[in-house]
């Protein structure tokens, strides 16, 4: 019997947006256990729960204070308990977000710190370095975090510390033993509750090179680029997830998946060992655009690494930090056609799969007035960066805000009034949604047996579609992405992404065929 995990469908929860028990404007852990019974109906095996953890909430949570912890925004452990118990009973797994490369500034080691002397040893969890210059005024290199500013933050005795992200998250000192010691106690501390695995944060960040060099500023690891940039994807980061990996296989039946942005599939595959990772994200179908040639490549190059590294292959085509995939493929009637092709494509595929709450409603982005908006990185990089549009609560029910994810009409991001044709309740009893969709297209990627086998093998098509089989079960997946209709390959029809054109396949439609 193969692992759980190797060809689960995940469902992401951004837990501030699923659903709210207490009437605070912000969802919670008895939000989503309150809506379980959904997520079975719609059939998924295990969730993704982003932190939940105690924060001071600077960047939503992955600013984490106590690992070990609920956010009483959340709730508290008990509340905790009960979901996973909850969601046990009803078969589906729930994985948790890890976050080992950064704390927050309010995490009493960081108090600590900053208490402490340059040269202490509550300054060595934490990357401090003096400055350069005669008074050492400038910062110790020329880092960027990923929120576009500088790196490096002053402290007032004149050291400086490292952040990869914002500085409200001081990157942790991996070379420190008690950093490696206290992620193994909240390691056990949520697999003693019965968590089934992690998603571990900024995988490929921990490691930091020796005498942290400068780095090249042409650098874009989101983009392929091969320009170098030391602060990502050091070979020290690996020993850490060995050390992960240790845990976990003390546990039966646990797994880890790593956010890993790295397109070098040699060096992907190194997090695959057989004592790492059991999974890594892959971000290609996210970053590919809606055109069938790039899409096969992108497949193809994804199922490659895969086999290189002897692990499963996964695919997502959004989440918490992207745009939703209806407004990436042109938004409107065209981007929800799109999006809904790619879900067949993408639930056909070998492999994990990972979907994100509310894809499964065609939920668009929304643009957030600038006022409203939440995200840090939309306060250091420009409101353009927001992550905000993809992260406005879920519409559940009802005609008008808040559609049933709170009792309080202000959310902690505002919910667009148009939505009211995309609820659960709007969705759920008509066969033509984007929600019947997916329950679908689950139901027969659980049960129907042509989805058996790892090998694709493609057909010849057309300009601007592509078809492939898996073998040896027979699935076939065909993708119109020309503005023309076209003929299937030979089968039985058992699933389209939208009604047929006098038997063939309509553009930016994708058909499933045994």
């Amino acid at each position: 019997m193969p692992p759980w995990w190797r060809n689960a469908v995940f469902y992401q929860v951004y837990v501030r947006s699923f659903a709210d028990s207490d009437g605070d404007g912000i969802g919670d852990l008895r939000g989503i256990r309150s809506r379980l019974g959904y997520l079975e109906l719609l059939g998924v095996d295990a969730l993704w729960l982003t932190p939940f953890y105690r924060s001071p909430m600077a960047d939503h949570g992955y600013d984490i204070e106590d690992p070990r912890s609920v956010d009483p925004v959340f709730g508290d452990l008990e509340a905790f308990d009960d979901l996973v118990a909850d969601a046990h009973a009803r078969g589906i797994r729930v994985t948790i977000d890890l976050v080992p490369n950064h704390t927050s500034r309010a995490h009493p080691w960081f108090v600590e710190a900053l208490a402490a002397p340059p040269g202490s040893a509550a300054r060595d969890r934490y990357v401090f370095r003096d400055g350069l210059g005669v008074t050492g005024d400038a910062p110790p290199n020329n880092w960027v975090s990923a929120y576009g500013e500088p790196a490096w933050t002053r402290v007032p005795d004149g050291q400086w510390y490292l952040h990869l992200f914002a500085p409200e998250q001081p990157d942790l000192n991996w070379a420190n033993a008690d950093v490696r010691a206290d992620l193994e106690r909240t390691l056990r501390f949520w697999l003693d509750r019965g968590v089934d695995g992690f998603r571990i944060d900024v995988a490929h960040g921990m490691a930091k090179p020796p005498g942290l060099p400068d780095m090249d500023l042409r650098a874009n690891p989101l983009s392929g680029s091969e320009h170098f940039d030391p602060r990502f994807d050091n070979d020290g980061v690996h020993e850490i997830h060995q050390m992960i990996r240790k845990v976990l296989d003390t546990y039966a039946g646990t797994m880890a998946v790593g956010e890993i942005w790295v397109t070098d599939h040699r060096r992907l595959a190194k997090y695959l060992r057989p004592d790492e990772l059991h999974l890594a994200f892959n971000f290609r179908l996210v970053l590919t655009h809606f055109d069938a040639d790039a899409m096969h490549a992108s497949i193809d190059h994804s199922l490659s690494v895969a086999t290189a590294a002897g692990a499963p292959a996964t695919w997502t085509l959004s989440n918490h930090d992207v745009w939703r995939q209806v407004s990436r493929y042109g938004g409107g009637t065209q981007g929800v056609r799109r999006a809904r092709a790619m879900a067949l494509v993408e639930l056909a595929l070998p492999g994990a799969v990972y979907l994100y709450n509310g894809e499964e409603l065609g939920l668009p982005n929304v643009d957030i007035p600038i006022e409203a908006m939440a995200d840090p990185r939309a306060r250091t990089s420009g409101p353009q960066h927001s992550r905000d549009g993809a992260r406005v609560p879920l519409p559940w029910e009802g005609d008008a805000p808040p559609f049933g994810f709170s009792r309080n009409e202000k959310t902690w991001l505002p919910m667009p009034p148009e939505w009211s044709a995309l609820t659960v309740e709007a969705q759920l009893e008509d066969t033509a949604s984007t929600l019947s969709l997916y329950r679908e297209a689950l139901e027969l990627r659980h049960e129907h047996p042509a989805f058996t086998g790892h090998e694709l093998r493609w057909y010849g098509a057309p300009a601007g579609c592509f078809a492939f089989r898996r073998e040896p079960g027979g699935l076939v997946c065909a993708l119109n992405t020309s503005a023309t209709p076209i003929a299937l390959p030979p089968g039985e029809l058992v699933l389209a992404s939208e009604e047929l054109v006098d038997g063939k396949l309509p553009p930016d439609a994708a058909a499933w065929l045994v």
